[in-house]
């Protein structure tokens, strides 16, 4: 099959899911929806204090080739292979609720978030409630409340406990990363063939 083809499929079918996304990956739209997943993330924490989680974000490393020139030292991780960031939100099930990608994998998880739609915006989560991040964000109130791990030495049972709850509730974001690489290995696993400025589409 001639390489024009393939190209013109490729781009086509990726024009079709861009069109459609919104259907498969949105946030929680109703009150009751919202109260679901917060009760989901208590669930899994198994504490109370994890009713207005609303969400559990991280960071995952889609490998590319690297782009010729200057420009493709950038996109070398830290694993040293060239990738470029997904970053994503899922809810209590491991269910993508936001998405965000494009950033060249050297760029650290929390740059990516101070650019991404769901920071600037500030239209989720609602009044009231959070999401769950690893150590490596930022602990915040505004205008993106992120609830995050004690990072520094434990001390105290209080501050042991909660690490314990928020990493119970926060593995579902691994989890669903973990889902998707072994369901989409083509796309997760192997060095995707288009160029790089194509992936933000």
């Amino acid at each position: 099959m001639p390489r024009s083809t393939v190209h013109d499929i490729v781009h086509r079918v990726t024009e079709d899911v861009v069109a459609n996304l919104h259907q498969v990956i949105h946030l929680p739209k109703t009150p009751e929806e919202m109260e679901v997943v917060s009760r989901g993330f208590a669930g899994q924490a198994r504490h109370r204090a994890f009713m207005k989680a609303a969400g559990a974000i991280d960071g995952c490393h889609i490998r590319i080739k690297a782009p010729s020139g200057p420009d493709g030292q950038c996109y070398r991780n830290r694993k040293l292979f060239p990738s470029i960031i997904l970053q994503a939100v899922c809810d209590h099930q491991g269910r993508f609720i936001d998405t965000y990608v494009g950033w060249p994998g050297s760029v650290h998880d929390s740059r990516v978030l101070w650019h991404s739609p769901l920071y600037r915006q500030s239209a989720f989560p609602p009044p009231g409630h959070f999401i769950l991040a690893d150590g490596g964000y930022p602990c915040l109130q505004h205008p993106l409340p992120l609830i995050t791990p004690y990072k520094r030495v434990v001390q105290g049972v209080g501050a042991q406990r909660f690490n314990s709850h928020h990493s119970r509730a926060c593995c579902i974001i691994e989890r669903a990363f973990g889902m998707k690489k072994t369901r989409f290995r083509t796309i997760f696993l192997k060095a995707l063939e288009v160029h790089h400025t194509f992936h933000v589409s």
